[in-house]
């Protein structure tokens, strides 16, 4: 491939996350080994690296800015102009999570909560949302024989409370969680089968009938066929990727399988798909919107054999054959990739290997 950046990152990258922040949206987050890269893209195709933050184990998850490990730990990630990278870790032990975390977004909206809240799925089927700033911090309650024996004139400096969490059960292992820039309230949540539900994590359940993980759940998304392939065992894997269309709260998008599916929330026709097609017969795997060119979205090959390939479609003829992105041969296969959101033409950050390529799509290949 010709015009490609090629960010060398020098372990292999397991995440790609591009920023959406207004302030932000030329910059490009890698998950790797042990690290993350924070790279600024520029329109032309060009970078510079502008922080490195050690976690000490695999990234599973990222968001901007915090990341997830193998271990299950968190992390919030801050660098300024005048001071180095700090890692701030929460999240671990009987507190969090007690399975592979898989993805995590901060909130919605654009009020001063939008960075104050920050959720997390699992493999052990909860939905995980994060109060980064306690009004309470629960954990200086608590305190050794040591500490309780300390001078009360002690100048050492706080440490910063440990975030506080707000979990919702599911039924199933949860694959992706998304959330949109219209709405601060709710969480588009993916489970392993290819179902979608739309939650309203703000409800408490003490004032509703139900009491249970439903509470929550404003609409649930369903295609037929993934399902029945995931309860027969057919599927070829095992997991759906769920993402909101950025200009639109009513459009969302999934990948399940071979096939991938599109929703208006505003006409629901009783959770019954707008478009329903193939992208890859052998399965396809993450799905994202572009947000420069809302009506494109493009999806991953989930198979090796496949090599590493992405296909985009357009909405508004998602019956016609994809434009296709060959970027590696097989054995290679793309891990996570992103659409990057500041330059004007779709730019696509895809992750092989040791690797992550930066090209701009409409060059010939």
């Amino acid at each position: 491939m010709n015009d490609v950046l090629r960010l060398n990152h020098g372990s292999d990258v397991y995440v790609v996350r591009s920023c959406h922040n207004e302030d932000g949206t030329d910059l490009l987050a890698l998950g790797g080994e042990h690290s993350v890269e924070v790279y600024q893209i520029s329109s032309t195709i060009s970078s510079r690296r502008l922080a490195t933050f050690h976690v000490g184990n695999r990234i599973t998850a990222l968001a901007w800015i915090a990341a997830a490990g193998i271990d299950f730990g968190l992390h919030l990630l801050t660098k300024s102009s005048s001071s180095a990278e700090t890692t701030f870790q929460f999240g671990g032990g009987l507190s969090g999570h007690h399975g592979k975390v898989n993805d995590m977004c901060f909130c919605g909206g654009r009020d001063e909560d939008n960075m104050r809240y920050v959720a997390t799925v699992s493999d052990d089927k909860m939905l995980m949302v994060w109060d980064l700033n306690p009004p309470l911090d629960i954990s200086s309650l608590i305190l050794s024989p040591e500490e309780s024996s300390v001078n009360d004139d002690s100048c050492s400096p706080s440490p910063r409370p440990q975030p506080t969490a707000y979990a919702v059960a599911f039924p199933h292992p949860l694959t992706t969680v998304d959330s949109h820039p219209h709405s601060s309230k709710e969480f588009l949540v993916a489970d392993c089968r290819g179902s979608v539900y739309l939650t309203d994590w703000r409800t408490d359940p003490h004032q509703t009938e139900q009491g249970t993980w439903r509470h929550s759940i404003v609409v649930e998304l369903t295609e037929s066929r993934a399902v029945s392939n995931s309860l027969m065992g057919t599927s070829s894997q095992w997991g759906g990727f769920a993402a909101w269309r950025r200009d639109s709260a009513d459009i969302v998008g999934v990948s399940c399988g071979p096939r991938f599916a599109i929703w208006d929330l505003s006409k629901l026709r009783g959770g019954k798909p707008l478009h329903v097609a193939t992208s890859f017969p052998d399965g396809g795997y993450t799905f994202r919107w572009c947000p420069t060119n809302p009506d494109y979205f493009a999806i991953s090959a989930y198979s090796h054999a496949r090599g590493a390939v992405i296909h985009v479609h357009n909405v508004g003829y998602v019956h016609a054959q994809p434009s296709v992105i060959n970027i590696a041969p097989a054995p290679h296969r793309i891990r996570d990739f992103d659409f990057i959101a500041a330059c004007t033409k779709p730019v696509l950050a895809a992750a092989l290997g040791h690797q992550v390529a930066v090209f701009a799509l409409g060059d010939d290949r």
